[in-house]
């Protein structure tokens, strides 16, 4: 048996229950993992909220790193006893151990520690295939102006730094002086207060009124329409979240007027469908992490137990950096 969080119905925090669950032995092509620790994200939240609707009961969580228990029929880049790390559906892993499907556990190199992976696979993978894959039509280049929302929640500052050691400069967006202060301090060329800006005004000024090549954007519905006045000409608008809540409808025209500019939705689970490219993206992400060119903030952590507060926390926007459920 194991400890694990599960909710029986969409709904607000009070809907995460601390349960006892029988995690069985691994199918072919799975493998079971124990934990010793698991990310938060705002993906989470959408799970919770019946946004992304799931079958119910269901567990929670894209986002962990612990030792190989035990592996299926079929599984041969891992074995038990490794250290191992994913991003992965299906949500589950605010646990204590899970089976699940091996195709996206990547073993997991000695230099990074259980915690610092927790903190970064889902995020950093995330950041890779943003900045690495989701590129606007002429690519990025040293020098390139990117806006990057949310600048200072894991995604953010992961991003905040890949962005530097690729020559890029971020424009980044927070929403207070406090966090703009700590997008900056990890390699946001520019940064913005969107509470006490116009962060469109400000793009334009920064860029000398010529707008920026992509905007990376989580936000969604409260960001939209000013992030596509942020874009210069053939410019591409890269939604990969909705935290103010989803986009509105809006007449394609509208691309056209503004500069014939690209608008794509991306989500990380279509970029690791196939073991290859996962396990591809993972070392991208851990040579980066490796090399010290991108550090992880934890800046949160919270007992198993406590997880429906660390997702007030979260919807609340009092978080920076990474969020850790500890076991």
């Amino acid at each position: 048996m194991s400890k694990a969080i599960h909710f029986k119905q969409p709904g607000g925090p009070e809907v995460l229950q601390l349960v006892d669950v029988n995690v069985g032995e691994p199918g072919p092509g799975e493998v079971r993992i124990a934990h010793k620790a698991v990310g938060l994200n705002y993906i989470d939240v959408y799970h919770r909220t019946g946004l992304y609707p799931l079958p119910m009961p269901h567990g929670l969580g894209m986002e962990g790193a612990g030792v190989i228990e035990a592996v299926g029929e079929g599984v041969s880049h891992l074995k038990a006893g490794d250290r191992a790390a994913y991003a992965s559906a299906p949500p589950g892993s605010y646990g204590e151990a899970r089976v699940m499907p091996a195709k996206n556990v990547c073993k997991l190199p000695d230099n990074i520690p259980f915690d610092t992976a927790a903190g970064m696979m889902l995020k950093g993978m995330t950041v890779q295939y943003l900045l690495k894959r989701t590129l606007p039509q002429a690519g990025l280049h040293a020098g390139d102006l990117i806006l990057f929302h949310a600048a200072a929640g894991g995604v953010g500052l992961i991003a905040c730094q890949w962005a530097k050691a690729l020559g890029l400069q971020l424009i980044g967006t927070a929403g207070s002086d406090e966090k703009c202060a700590l997008a900056k301090a990890n390699g946001a060329a520019h940064v913005i207060n969107y509470n006490t800006e116009d962060f469109e005004a400000r793009v334009k000024d920064i860029t000398n009124g010529k707008g920026v090549k992509v905007v990376y954007d989580s936000v969604g519905k409260d960001t939209w329409d000013k992030s596509l006045n942020c874009l210069s000409p053939f410019g591409l608008m890269a939604s990969f979240g909705n935290a103010s809540g989803p986009v509105d409808p809006f007449a394609p025209g509208i691309l056209g007027a503004k500069g014939s500019i690209y608008v794509t939705r991306q989500t990380l689970f279509t970029h690791i469908a196939s073991r290859e490219t996962n396990q591809q993206m993972a070392e991208d992400l851990f040579d980066v992490v490796g090399s010290g060119k991108v550090k992880i903030h934890i800046e949160q952590r919270y007992p198993l137990a406590e997880a429906a507060q660390a997702h007030r926390d979260l919807e609340a926007r009092k978080t920076t950096g990474s969020t850790l459920l500890t076991l």
